[in-house]
């Protein structure tokens, strides 16, 4: 197992700052390097062990806050600001400032996303065909946009704020996702997917994830017996060992 060096870097766009934590390999050369999106609610530190185990092995990961993603989060934004789209754009920018970082291969960065950040990666891989070796998604929630539209079938049905498992969104959450359809916009991505998914997953089906073996020409979904939304520890050891070895074989 290699050092590597952890540190807060934070990076702006459209006036506001988002809040991340690195993991760099020590060492000379160029490396590799995944960039983590959490879920709904969740923050930077849930990724915290994966990019440990990545960066003592010689991957780079950098995990951020999305702004308004989450209550507990250190990047600006209400979470009545944030949208599906300001999340695309937290992480388009994090691309675009990982890219020129000295210690990164700019030829070898790699998508991870779980839940609602699963959607936002794939989102935005479909955009950033170019600059996106790899994309790995954990139980990726493709139905977000669906399930809203349902419960607000109109405009006019959209209330100003909802709470929603301890977080309050806003109406701009809901009027930017009306009538999206997210399969028109993810399935581009022409490169390996490898989607984790549990087979007991009560907020987002595995069928779901089964949706996106249609969608993309090169994917594979790794199906968890007994695992739900939000995995158990060997789970989630055996995700990290997994994302290690996709990246390997992607290079």
């Amino acid at each position: 197992m290699g050092d590597y060096t952890e540190k807060v870097v934070k990076i702006n766009h459209h006036g506001r700052e988002i809040h991340g934590v690195s993991y760099m390999p020590e060492g000379e050369g160029k490396h590799p390097i995944v960039i983590f999106s959490h879920g709904y609610n969740g923050t930077h530190a849930d990724f915290t062990l994966n990019s440990r185990y990545l960066a003592s092995n010689g991957v780079g990961a950098y995990c951020f806050d999305f702004c308004g993603g989450s209550v507990n989060s250190q990047s600006d934004l209400q979470t009545t600001e944030m949208t599906i789209f300001t999340e695309k754009e937290d992480l388009c920018a994090v691309i675009d400032s990982v890219k020129q970082w000295e210690q990164v291969d700019a030829s070898s960065i790699f998508l991870f996303g779980g839940s609602q950040g699963g959607l936002v990666t794939a989102l935005t891989a479909d955009e950033r065909r170019e600059d996106v070796r790899g994309v790995l998604l954990l139980f990726p929630a493709f139905l977000i946009a669906d399930q809203w539209n349902e419960r607000f079938p109109s405009l006019e049905d959209i209330p100003d704020t909802q709470e929603l498992w301890g977080m309050t969104l806003g109406r701009v959450f809901f009027e930017t996702i009306h009538g999206f359809d997210v399969y028109k916009h993810i399935g581009k991505y022409d490169k390996n997917v490898l989607i984790f998914h549990g087979d007991q997953d009560s907020v987002v089906p595995l069928a779901i994830g089964e949706k996106a073996l249609e969608l993309y020409p090169h994917v594979k979904l790794e199906v968890f017996p007994g695992e739900g939304h939000g995995f158990s520890e060997a789970g989630s050891q055996r995700v990290t060992e997994m994302t290690y070895e996709f990246v390997k074989a992607n290079l």
